[in-house]
């Protein structure tokens, strides 16, 4: 208090910055907390002592042994009194205070666990130092983070939704995907070399059309199509009917087969044919576009991965009812699914998708579960 005061009074001018000023109180605040924890946990240990004691009159002391945990203001340690019946050990204020040795806070395992689920581990532990100004094992962070993925999984495999919620009038879900690398091991006989696999990670997400609540996301890794239609339940409201739902084709991935098929139909001007068929779709003229691609349709012969015209008009053919680009720019609402891919970044692949990272299916799920309930 008396350091704070210090800064209060300015009486030294020692502090003629701003900058200064905060990080001496932030420097003072740290001790502060540290100091208030242990004065409070050698109270708590001497009362719940005397409080087990009052209950069993048998007990009778058996010495002290230390206790220390990790906190958000440093590592807390105090001397436990033991309690002894015959051949029964108690340590009343370690069951009272619900701590252990070397155990984390829940304040730290929450700090701990949001920078895991946006950082790599490896970095966690400078994170925790510039903020905090503590020093914590990468192992420790990966125990925390994971533990917290996995019961996020468990919470979202438990979950119960309810029939009717109060929603809205209107919702836009965008659904996307991307690879994750996972490693699998042979257990044959034969090559027990690491065989590198992928793991689709599926995003689902929405917003209202009046935008006023914020995008809800979720995702699966590796699941069937129960899977992704779950978590399409989880982030929209259940009185939507699926009778009343109408879909439609991100008009970007729509572009990209028609960039591609444009070298044939007009080698010429590729560009200006695309521009052409962009319109034509935005009016909802597809029919007039599946009719340009005709003329220009390669050979049967020919190779699917080679005939880019034939993949357009395939493509299209089979999404008529799925191209109503008019009808959504004229309720202002998005053609493309420019908000989900860009959710990935943080969603999904920040905290898995690193550089040289390949992972085990059973470790992708706590990180993916926690990297996905971050976001």
């Amino acid at each position: 208090m008396e350091a704070l005061l210090h800064v209060v009074e300015h009486t030294a001018g020692d502090f003629t910055k701003a900058d200064d000023a905060e990080h001496h109180v932030i420097k003072e605040l740290r001790r502060m907390g540290s100091d208030a924890l242990h004065c409070w946990a050698e109270k708590a240990a001497q009362e719940a002592t005397e409080a087990l004691r009052e209950q069993q009159p048998k007990l009778h002391g058996d010495g002290k042994k230390k206790v220390c945990w990790h906190t958000t203001f440093g590592m807390i340690m105090v001397m436990e009194p033991m309690l002894r019946y015959l051949d029964q050990r108690f340590r009343p204020f370690s069951a009272s205070a619900g701590v252990g040795s070397r155990c984390c806070s829940m304040p730290l395992q929450r700090v701990m666990t949001d920078f895991g689920a946006d950082h790599a581990f490896g970095q966690v532990p400078k994170k925790l130092q510039e903020h905090y100004g503590i020093e914590m094992p990468v192992s420790t962070v990966v125990k925390v983070t994971e533990h917290h993925g996995q019961q996020m999984q468990m919470q979202r495999e438990k979950l119960v939704l309810p029939v009717t919620t109060p929603g809205c009038l209107q919702q836009i879900v965008e659904t996307d995907g991307c690879m994750l690398p996972i490693v699998t091991a042979r257990t044959d006989e034969g090559d027990k070399r690491k065989k590198e696999a992928a793991l689709d990670g599926n995003t689902v997400g929405h917003g209202t059309r009046s935008r006023q609540r914020a995008p809800k996301f979720d995702a699966t890794f590796g699941g069937n199509v129960d899977d992704a239609g779950f978590a399409l339940r989880v982030v929209r409201s259940p009185q939507v009917l699926e009778r009343k739902a109408s879909y439609l084709v991100d008009f970007f991935h729509v572009c990209e087969y028609l960039a591609a098929a444009s070298k044939t139909c007009d080698p010429g001007s590729p560009l200006l044919w695309t521009e052409t068929q962009k319109s034509l779709l935005k009016n909802n003229e597809f029919v007039a576009v599946i009719e340009n691609l005709a003329p220009c349709l390669e050979a049967e012969a020919i190779k699917s991965d080679k005939a880019p015209v034939r993949a357009s008009h395939r493509y299209l053919s089979n999404r008529a009812d799925q191209l109503d680009y008019k009808g959504a720019i004229e309720k202002s609402l998005p053609i493309g699914s420019g908000e989900i891919e860009s959710a990935h970044r943080y969603v999904i692949q920040q905290r898995l998708k690193l550089s040289g990272a390949w992972w085990k299916a059973t470790n992708v799920q706590a990180n993916a579960g926690t990297a996905r309930c971050e976001g």
